[in-house]
């Protein structure tokens, strides 16, 4: 029987291959061969990195739209819909573009002359992108790089400019045990003679000796270019331009700021061919919106909910931080569920101080784990109450009867918590409903 929607095509994806997590571009090169792709004659950013890579992904997008660009933007995971991950303009891409660029990689795959080429869920992810911004014609592609980088799916586009936002320990498995292993992988997307920004100050040495290895112009942070604040407002200083009085980043916390200062710095290589007001990029600022990073949902008369997809150490000591730097009156309570290949007794070490209570749910999938076992590895690293419950929507429900409405409730660890969590909110009159269905989990594809 053909597989006519996108759901059937999702479920083909998913059992299609051996491996959820198969890192190479062998198969992809093949493919896109067999496709005739050819690489985009527009300007492309690429954006890899531990953390941060959304954020600067959401302010690249949001100052070209400001300035009239048309773009495409690729993501990963998705929140709550397959279709987040694909973006023209802004808006999801339709689920009828999706399965036509399904169909005509399958094909591909399945050519009888060639032989067959099986990809991951997250390669016909990547190529779909590939194929439906190729036919938009768009005026810049901005990427986020799946989980490592030189081996990732989406490295078989050359880019104009290449971003590493940050590096921390996660998905060791894969990209070895240190952060100059991970910081290797990382650097595989910079390129000969094209820049390469590196958005976060003392990172491994070897990012640096990569690009001047290759010949890529290197653009770090603190030395190319740089940003200082003044209370609400900032600077920023790069070798092209010197903008003043700019408006804080509308996402939230401190490390905002050098986000933001990478992306600019990015579109800053771009200016020859994507000239930028500094009026645009003001109002990218002030408008951009990313949901799941630090999302603040706050109505008169209840608890505060702070949604957050932290889900590695670093992420979560900068959760911790943006936490502290917002004393408020009451207690801060903790819905968590995190995957069974995360470090979480590091997340939970970096939040013991800034959690009063915690309710631990159970995730779904292959790497998902029970609300026990999960107790059991956070609690030597925190000395307050762990509450155990069966899934997320039970956590939330349990922890919103707990809190009064000076207090807050952060729900973290993973886009498989997030997720449900804001179906829960919705629900309940919390959040106002999205144009989406409900919570479909993601597939184990590189969270």
């Amino acid at each position: 029987m053909p597989m006519r929607s996108l759901e059937q095509w999702l479920a083909h994806q998913e059992r299609v291959h051996p491996h959820s997590i198969d890192l190479g571009l062998t198969r992809l090169v093949q493919v896109l061969d067999r496709l005739r792709w050819c690489q985009p004659n527009v300007p492309v950013i690429t954006v890899a990195g531990t953390n941060g890579k959304g954020s600067v992904v959401a302010y690249c997008a949001a100052m070209l739209a400001a300035a009239g660009y048309r773009l495409g933007t690729f993501t990963s995971p998705h929140l709550r819909d397959y279709r987040e991950r694909i973006r023209i303009n802004g808006a999801e891409v339709a689920s009828a573009a999706l399965v036509r660029a399904f169909e005509r990689i399958e094909e591909a795959c399945t050519d009888a002359a060639q032989g067959r080429v099986s990809l991951t869920f997250f390669e016909y992810n990547a190529l779909a992108a590939l194929l439906i911004f190729e036919a938009q014609q768009l005026d810049a592609w901005v990427l986020e790089i799946g989980m490592g980088g030189r081996l990732d799916a989406v490295n078989v586009v050359d880019p104009s400019v290449a971003v590493v936002v940050s590096i921390g320990l996660d998905h060791q498995e894969f990209l070895g045990p240190t952060l100059e292993c991970i910081a290797r992988e990382k650097a595989g997307i910079f390129r000969a003679r094209v820049p390469a920004v590196l958005g976060s100050q003392g990172m491994p040495q070897v990012l640096t000796s990569v690009a001047k290895q290759i010949g890529a112009p290197l653009k770090r942070l603190g030395f190319e270019y740089e940003f200082t604040r003044h209370a609400d407002r900032w600077h920023y200083r790069g070798p092209r331009w010197n903008l003043s009085d700019l408006p804080a980043p509308a996402l939230l916390g401190d490390t905002q700021f050098s986000n933001a200062a990478a992306a600019i710095a990015a579109l800053e290589e771009l200016a020859p061919r994507l000239p930028l007001q500094a009026s645009a990029v003001a109002r990218g600022l002030s408008s951009v919106h990313l949901v799941g990073r630090f999302q603040v949902i706050a109505a008169a008369g209840r608890p505060t909910w702070i949604l957050d997809v932290a889900h590695n150490p670093d992420a979560a000591r900068v959760l911790a931080d943006n936490l502290r730097s917002r004393p408020i009156a009451g207690r801060t309570l903790a819905v968590c569920g995190i995957l069974t290949d995360k470090d979480a007794a590091a997340v939970a070490f970096q939040l013991r101080d800034r959690i009063d209570e915690w309710w631990l749910c159970s995730t779904e999938g292959a790497r998902g784990t029970t609300s026990a076992a999960l107790a059991a590895r956070i609690a030597p690293q925190v000395e307050v109450r762990l509450n155990e419950t069966d899934g997320i929507g039970a956590a939330c429900a349990a922890a919103s009867a707990a809190a009064g409405p000076e207090d807050r409730i952060v729900v973290f660890g993973s886009f498989h918590t997030v997720g449900p969590a804001m179906d829960w909110l919705e629900a309940h009159a919390m959040l106002s409903p999205p144009d989406l269905p409900e919570y479909t989990a993601p597939p184990n594809d590189h969270e």
